[in-house]
């Protein structure tokens, strides 16, 4: 996209954290920005700094759980704007806890805003998108979405969904003009650890150390970048980076390591139980 000034961009998930930078960077670009999220008072507050810039802001409260809001949202833009030039799909949540225990409503909702609202709404633009010369569509994916753990394994399996969802779109689309990029950062610092659901009320998940995560600001420039040169998968900040050439170059290593923590504990575990099943002698 050559030109972002006088655009046209909806972002999700606008009312703090890498959305709202994503929509301050492309306003500070010269686009107008339609802001949804299920916070109004950010959102406001995100709107009011937007037209301080000069740029026009609009803003819809949108559950995304709720696939009838998304469509009512989507009408109510089209009727506004009539038009679109840039989806920014940003909105995530996440859950930290054992895999087991997570339960079919939680799946439920993590997958629906994570994955098949972003699905739903391209869905539902497409049409509109592909009129648009050098529309772009930018997912905020994760090195989750390439890189897995343990205790995150619905935020992982959503992110590796978001990333091929964005792969299968750019090589169907990308001969007709429509440009799409899989943005993926490391940890970041924003609310999403502290905000992480866990299925145990009082329970926090760990965060990485702040010298390791990227900054909102450094995301949003990227985003900026990856929209200007249609660019497919750019990765943000120095864990993603490490992690995803760990796993180029040396795919084994993460998975040897994950292993040997579980082969480490089960030897502890085994030895417990061996001493507490021998024979115990009269006295």
């Amino acid at each position: 996209m050559k030109q972002i000034r006088g655009k046209k961009a909806l972002v999700t998930g606008a009312a703090s954290g890498i959305g709202r930078g994503i929509a301050l960077a492309l306003a500070r670009e010269g686009a107008d920005i339609y802001l949804w999220d299920v916070n109004e008072a950010g959102l406001n507050a995100v709107a009011e700094e937007i037209r301080s810039l000069g740029v026009n802001a609009s803003t819809a409260r949108v559950d995304l759980t709720q696939s009838a809001e998304i469509t009512d949202a989507v009408e109510s833009l089209l009727d506004q704007w009539g038009t679109l030039d840039i989806l920014v799909n940003n909105a995530g949540v996440a859950y930290y806890g054992p895999t087991h225990k997570m339960t079919a409503s939680q799946w439920d909702w993590l997958m629906g805003i994570n994955l098949q609202a972003p699905i739903q709404i391209t869905r539902e633009l497409l049409p509109i998108l592909l009129e648009r010369p050098e529309a772009h569509i930018l997912n905020v994916c994760s090195i989750s979405g390439l890189v897995a753990g343990g205790r995150f394994a619905a935020y992982h399996t959503s992110k590796f969904g978001l990333i091929g969802f964005s792969e299968s779109l750019r090589a169907e689309y990308g001969r007709r003009g429509l440009g799409v990029t899989a943005l993926c950062p490391g940890p970041v610092q924003t609310n999403l650890y502290r905000q992480c659901a866990t299925g145990k009320e009082g329970k926090t998940v760990p965060e990485p150390p702040r010298w390791l995560c990227a900054t909102v600001d450094s995301v949003a420039r990227r985003a900026v970048k990856a929209i200007r040169r249609n660019q497919r998968m750019p990765i943000v900040g120095l864990l993603a980076h490490l992690l995803w050439n760990t796993k180029w170059l040396a795919p084994g290593l993460l998975d040897f390591l994950n292993h040997f923590q579980r082969k480490k504990r089960s030897l502890v575990t085994n030895e417990v139980i061996s001493e507490t099943s021998l024979p115990r002698r009269a006295a």
